[in-house]
């Protein structure tokens, strides 16, 4: 056996079918897209269109509200300061903030503010943190650890 003798078992490989190339590939002049009508111009994109018929996603019941105006919050939860704050990422004797927390890598990129959340253990000793929100339980296990927690009104630009 060689390499120049290698071959596909038949009709393992079928060429493609190459439309609108003349009467006698059996694909020519309308190129298997039928008469007239939209279908057969170039450019169509008619993506869910039903013939006129109500579309099946309008048809759909909707359920629920979206509220435009709703603001989005960054979730961090206190073992994973602590953690950055062990590693040395995050200075623990200064302000932390959003800024703080993108720079050390807890959060990706800011959004309307920081939510802390208890979760682990907590143990670094007077921390302040500026954020928009701090649940119960964060609030308790910081103020047990000698820290601070300062909590920043938020403002929606969307509704001023």
């Amino acid at each position: 056996m060689r390499l120049n003798s290698l071959s596909d078992n038949p009709g393992a490989n079928k060429a493609r079918t190459r439309v609108g190339r003349g009467i006698g590939s059996g694909k020519g002049k309308t190129g298997g897209r039928g008469v007239k009508g939209q279908n057969s111009r170039s450019g169509v994109a008619i993506n869910g269109f039903e013939g006129g018929q109500m579309p099946l996603h309008m048809r759909m019941p909707k359920r629920g509200f979206n509220n435009p105006f709703a603001l989005e919050f960054n979730a961090v939860r206190l073992d994973r300061v602590q953690r950055a704050i062990d590693a040395g990422k995050l200075d623990g004797r200064g302000v932390i903030d959003s800024e703080a927390l993108i720079k050390a890598g807890v959060i990706r990129r800011k959004k309307a503010g920081v939510r802390l959340i208890a979760g682990g253990v907590f143990s670094a000793k007077k921390v302040t943190f500026s954020v928009a929100y701090a649940s119960k339980g964060a609030r308790a296990a910081i103020e047990a650890a000698d820290g601070k927690v300062d909590m920043t009104e938020v403002k929606n630009e969307a509704t001023e």
